[in-house]
């Protein structure tokens, strides 16, 4: 029995549930009621930070403030860089990908020739080029990490493109007349969309991974709390010894984040049957 016949699973739903949650808690956090992300809780006669408490679910960190809060607010910083990012690399890659598969010729030569230069450049050089030419704002660490998916994206979607020109449907529109501008769109979007669909999760979820990775190199968003920058807070090795929870909340939703939004994008590749024109 196919993929397709069994469904797309529970595991797939409970992963979209498990996002839809997140989502909303970022996005309605400051009408939640949350601690003050940026308040101190002292005690008085102790000395933070506070382990998890019914007063704090997930402790404070070293200056009294509360973890569970500040993780909720960071998701908000963390879900748009992510979502930022595999949004301009799909619009940017994809109308690459799909112009390039379908007038082929020169227009393909120029954009392989572009995808290639992109996969073959350090990351992590882009990255550090970009931050220190312009600044480490939300739209500049979203679209360096997009710049990054152009080439992913539009690779796939010149294979899918590649695949769908050749068939009947678009023989028949250009048959009787059909201009390039509407078979694109009315017929070769709709089908290119679903494979893009299933690999922007797993790009969103490269995207969250990657700006923690930019969090421990100093160059991750300057105002504003991140999922990357929390975890950093709490790395230390005396800080993991004797506050392990600074750092396990942030951690636990990146993780679950990140889990989800693979395993969706998986079930999503194999529902739609989409890996064999992934290459």
């Amino acid at each position: 029995m196919t993929a397709a016949r069994r469904g797309l699973g529970f595991g797939f739903w409970l992963s979209i549930s498990w996002l839809i949650v997140i989502s909303l808690a970022a996005i309605f956090a400051p009408w939640l009621p949350l601690k003050d992300p940026g308040e101190n809780y002292i005690v008085a006669g102790a000395r933070p930070p506070y382990g998890p408490s019914s007063t704090h679910w997930l402790g404070t960190d070293q200056d009294a403030r509360d973890v569970f809060a500040r993780t909720i607010f960071g998701a908000r910083t963390s879900l748009v860089i992510g979502f930022g990012a595999i949004s301009f690399g799909i619009i940017l890659g994809g109308t690459l990908g799909v112009l390039s598969g379908y007038f082929r010729g020169w227009t393909d030569r120029i954009a392989s020739i572009v995808m290639l230069i992109l996969l073959s450049f350090p990351g992590l050089i882009l990255a550090i080029l970009i931050t220190a030419l312009l600044d480490r704002g939300l739209a500049t660490i979203a679209i360096t990490l997009g710049i990054l998916g152009v080439a992913p994206v539009g690779r796939l979607a010149r294979a899918s493109t590649l695949v769908f020109a050749e068939r009947d449907f678009v023989t028949a529109a250009r048959a009787i007349g059909s201009s390039n501008r509407r078979i694109i769109v009315r017929e070769l979007l709709p089908n290119v969309v679903i494979p893009m669909a299933a690999l922007s999760l797993l790009g969103m979820a490269i995207a969250i991974v990657a700006e923690g990775g930019l969090a421990f190199l100093g160059l991750s968003v300057d105002e504003g709390v991140t999922w990357g920058k929390l975890i950093l807070l709490g790395a230390g090795t005396r800080d993991l010894e004797r506050a392990p929870w600074i750092s396990f909340g942030p951690i636990s939703m990146l993780f679950l984040t990140v889990l989800a939004l693979n395993y969706a994008g998986d079930r999503l590749r194999d529902y739609f049957d989409v890996k064999d024109i992934t290459l």
